[in-house]
């Protein structure tokens, strides 16, 4: 890949891995608009580390707390609020390694990778992110994360496996009419994404072993870095943002797109 290609892939991925409008589904969409490759999975894996990493730092205080708590849980002891967090987080990540795996293993996710299933879930499930947004309630912060809605936000999460749905926005939109205010919502689903993102890439990494070379390890350095900063930005924006704006922007967004794909698709 030319360097203009690899930093368009690992822009791209980190502006939208943690706004809710589908990362998977504009990478899918890249080759369709540039005409060129398709990144592969060692880039895959690369952005995925970029945005991993960018996750991690931005909300580092929780993740020190779940670790030092998944310690503790490791032990039978849930008696801090980080072993707490970090149950929650592993009960929350089941549904998505299942479903995943499935889909692997049946070839359903090359069957989905498609611009009007993009379209499709581009356009409901920005309706739905709308609808959850403006008729959730604001009573509960990230501190009352309980069992039942990590499961239902993993339940969630899962579904995010169909592209253009969006990981962050569906996990939101749970979290949104679970009852959370929209800075715990979208707290909850970038802690959730950390796991996540770990089993992705590591099942992607499994794929290309083998594959290395230098190249490959100078291009993916680079597609890493990039990812890294863009997702750094986009979570520092996205966060500010959402003190004064609802995700109303996003889903605006999403329709226009969503829109653009269909017509496209089946003209």
């Amino acid at each position: 890949m030319t360097l203009f290609q690899l930093l368009l892939v690992a822009i791209i991925q980190g502006l939208t891995e943690f706004l809710p409008v589908s990362s998977s589904g504009h990478l899918i969409l890249l080759p369709f608009v540039t005409g060129g490759p398709d990144q592969g999975l060692a880039i895959d894996v690369a952005v995925h580390v970029g945005t991993l990493l960018a996750v991690i730092i931005y909300f580092r205080a929780e993740v020190a707390e779940a670790t030092l708590g998944l310690g503790r849980l490791l032990r039978g002891k849930v008696d801090t609020p980080g072993a707490r967090t970090a149950l929650l987080l592993i009960l929350a990540t089941i549904p998505v390694l299942v479903v995943g795996l499935l889909f692997k293993l049946l070839g359903i996710d090359e069957m989905l990778r498609s611009v009007a299933v993009i379209g499709w879930t581009m356009l409901i499930f920005g309706l739905l992110l709308y609808w959850a947004d403006k008729t959730g309630g604001k009573s509960r912060d990230a501190g009352d994360w309980q069992m039942k809605d990590a499961v239902w936000m993993g339940l969630a999460q899962a579904v995010a496996l169909i592209p253009g749905t969006s990981r962050s926005g569906i996990t939101i939109t749970a979290a949104r009419k679970l009852g959370y205010d929209r800075t715990s919502a979208a707290t909850l689903s970038m802690l959730m994404s950390i796991p996540t993102i770990l089993a992705s890439g590591a099942l992607l990494s499994l794929d290309v072993i083998g594959e290395a070379n230098w190249q490959l390890a100078k291009d993916a350095s680079i597609a890493a870095a990039f990812a890294f900063v863009a997702a750094l930005l986009a979570l520092v924006f996205m966060m500010r943002l959402l003190r004064s704006v609802s995700f109303t922007p996003y889903v605006i967004y999403r329709i226009i797109l969503g829109i653009a794909l269909l017509t496209y698709a089946y003209s």
